[in-house]
């Protein structure tokens, strides 16, 4: 019953290295644990309502995702669509120890995965 009402008015923490557990393939690593979810292109929305400790399912590759992640909390991002890191991008996030993921899967399919993880 605790695992249940944990997972409904919550949230479950989750270790960045379950999201690769769900087919994601790593780009880099990453610390911390995933606690909330977010699916967004905009880098402002993202700024303004992500939490510390997000996940952050985008379509976006280039350098700024990280500064953006580095102001919210985002512990690790899900690129989607089968798209591909800049190599900039890549080295910006092993420097701020920010999980990179990508798939080709899309953005609502990933969202429903990680929320399937308990993550809200």
């Amino acid at each position: 019953m605790a695992f249940w009402s944990k997972c409904i008015f919550g949230g479950m923490k989750v270790r960045i290295e379950e999201l690769e557990a769900l087919g994601f393939v790593k780009v880099t690593d990453g610390e911390g644990e995933i606690i909330h979810g977010y699916t967004c292109d905009l880098l402002s929305e993202v700024m303004g309502k992500a939490k510390s400790g997000t996940v952050w399912i985008t379509v976006q590759s280039h350098v700024n995702i990280i500064a953006v992640s580095v102001i919210a909390g985002v512990r690790a991002i899900v690129l989607c669509d089968g798209r591909d890191y800049e190599n900039e991008t890549i080295e910006k996030a092993k420097n701020e120890r920010i999980a990179l993921f990508k798939t080709d899967l899309n953005s609502f399919e990933v969202s429903g995965k990680i929320y399937g993880l308990g993550v809200k």
